[in-house]
């Protein structure tokens, strides 16, 4: 077991949670040893667990992320304990909140195999996106304040200097021009209109989901969000078609900031987003 005790919900739990991470597991009939390390020392932690079939991984969907990357590679099974802030992955896999129930699943689940997707050679377990959220997430990690706390006035200061940009994707040999304040790619497709706003419906299709904002001033995005809350996105009028595909490459030269997972990391274009099916296993509820 590996947890990234530097953020989200691990930090919160403070001294705790080693004591809590191991009842939690006892509670079924399984002794373990957590390493409650720093976010930077995660991967050489999971390096040197190469000796078991299933590595719990405890954090957000950045550390999920990293691990995923590692773990797919070696064949190993990610059991996920949701000990970040949101927790997106473990939302759609269906993992329960309570460290109890989520033992449950690392020690006794099913094995479901998922798919990943790559923003270079940058693996994502659920999305990434170029402009607007990149910017929240430089403003947000800015203040010494937590995430979702962060967020506030983070969001603030992108609003004041919003722009559009001009995007060029290649897609199956097809180049699309867009303008957008951002565009989002789905490790799969997400649902975008109605009460199920950002869940997805499977993992396991192969495709990314690609989603292009329309709204070219602050106050229509504005007013798109607070829509999207009560479930009332409309995709016809919030969002520029684009097809789902396997692959597609962002065209253009020189660095863009990316955010993937809820990091962002800069990269140089053009860079390719890519799909990779059935490349990790996941621990997931034992259907009854």
């Amino acid at each position: 077991m590996v947890v990234n005790a530097s953020g989200g919900r691990a930090s919160r739990e403070g001294d705790a949670l080693e004591g809590r991470l191991i009842e939690a597991f006892a509670a079924h009939g399984v002794a373990v040893t957590p390493q409650l390390v720093a976010g930077k020392d995660i991967d050489s932690a999971i390096a040197g667990l190469s000796h078991a079939d299933v590595v719990a991984v405890g954090g957000g969907d950045g550390t999920l992320g990293g691990a995923a990357g590692l773990l797919s590679q070696s064949g190993q099974i990610m059991a996920v304990l949701p000990l970040g802030t949101l927790n997106h992955l473990s939302v759609d896999l269906d993992i329960p909140a309570g460290l109890t129930e989520a033992a449950g699943v690392a020690v006794s689940g099913a094995v479901r195999t998922i798919d990943l997707a790559r923003v270079g050679e940058q693996v994502f377990v659920n999305n990434a996106s170029v402009g607007l959220y990149t910017r929240l997430v430089r403003a947000r990690d800015a203040q010494r304040l937590p995430k979702w706390l962060a967020t506030f006035p983070a969001a603030w200061t992108v609003l004041r200097g919003f722009k559009v940009r001009r995007l060029e994707l290649e897609i199956g040999g097809t180049r699309q021009c867009l303008e957008t304040p951002l565009l989002f790619i789905g490790n799969n497709p997400y649902n975008i209109a109605g009460r199920r706003l950002g869940k997805r419906e499977a993992l396991d299709t192969g495709q990314l989901g690609l989603y292009a904002v329309r709204h070219k001033s602050a106050w229509a995005l504005v007013r798109f969000a607070l829509r999207a809350l009560v479930g009332r996105a409309d995709p016809a009028r919030d969002f520029a078609p684009i097809d789902d595909c396997a692959a597609f490459t962002l065209l253009g030269s020189g660095p863009i900031d990316v955010a993937h997972d809820g990091e962002v990391t800069r990269m140089q274009l053009p860079l390719e987003f890519r799909s990779v099916p059935g490349a990790l296993k996941v621990k997931v509820p034992a259907q009854d």
